[in-house]
């Protein structure tokens, strides 16, 4: 029996999902929350084997961030998104967080059961053109000529610069935590993203999620 904590900040998608998941004689809701502080409190309590996480809440914490903090205080409870975000920056930080599974609301019925019982096993699940968009992205970088060692090109201050930008740091705070002006920020930014090929700052949260720079605390 897999047990399942739903997280969302509508009742009705709650009340939807837990209809449709409990008539399944492999599944059980345990319980349901509608934001990040109400599902990481009901996590610890009940120790679910998947919580089923929506990413938009508007209280408490936000479903990225409550991934993140359950994964740490519970390792074995597997984080499934489900979310409208057909987005390949929320896809990538999702994983990042510690999701084992990315699936949209507008998935089937049938394939949100598959990707429950895939990530209950231990298994990664994503949707499938999700799929295709992250080996679609490896195969441009390969045509672009992109190598894994395009990182030790840049500097340590190009580095701070990246993780900076890739957390979403303007150029005038970047240039107000590295105690250097805007300008040279905007020379530091130039020419990191000529040496790794990219041309925007999405580009550039994707590259650092996937080489593992940021951390999210």
């Amino acid at each position: 029996m897999i047990r399942i904590v739903i997280v969302d900040d509508h009742v009705v998608v709650r009340s939807g999902l837990r209809s449709l998941l409990d008539s399944k004689h492999d599944m059980c809701i345990v319980g349901d929350a509608a934001d990040g502080d109400e599902a990481i409190r009901l996590a610890r309590e009940l120790k679910p084997d998947v919580v089923l996480m929506d990413l938009s809440m508007p209280h408490g914490k936000d479903g990225m961030t409550a991934t993140r903090e359950l994964k740490a205080l519970l390792p074995e409870t597997y984080v499934l998104i489900l979310t409208m975000h057909d987005d390949g920056e929320y896809l990538f930080r999702a994983i990042h967080a510690g999701a084992s599974g990315y699936i949209l609301k507008s998935a089937p019925y049938e394939e949100l059961i598959t990707a429950i019982q895939s990530i209950a096993q231990g298994n990664a699940y994503l949707y499938p053109t999700a799929t295709k968009r992250l080996m679609n992205e490896y195969l441009e970088k390969l045509r672009q000529g992109e190598h894994t060692g395009s990182y030790a090109s840049l500097s340590d201050r190009e580095q701070e610069v990246l993780v900076g930008i890739a957390k979403g740091y303007s150029n005038k705070e970047l240039a107000e935590q590295l105690v250097i002006s805007v300008k040279t920020i905007e020379t530091h930014k130039s020419n990191l993203m000529d040496k790794l090929g990219m041309r925007t700052r999405p580009d550039l949260v994707r590259y650092a999620v996937e080489r593992g720079l940021l951390s999210y605390e």
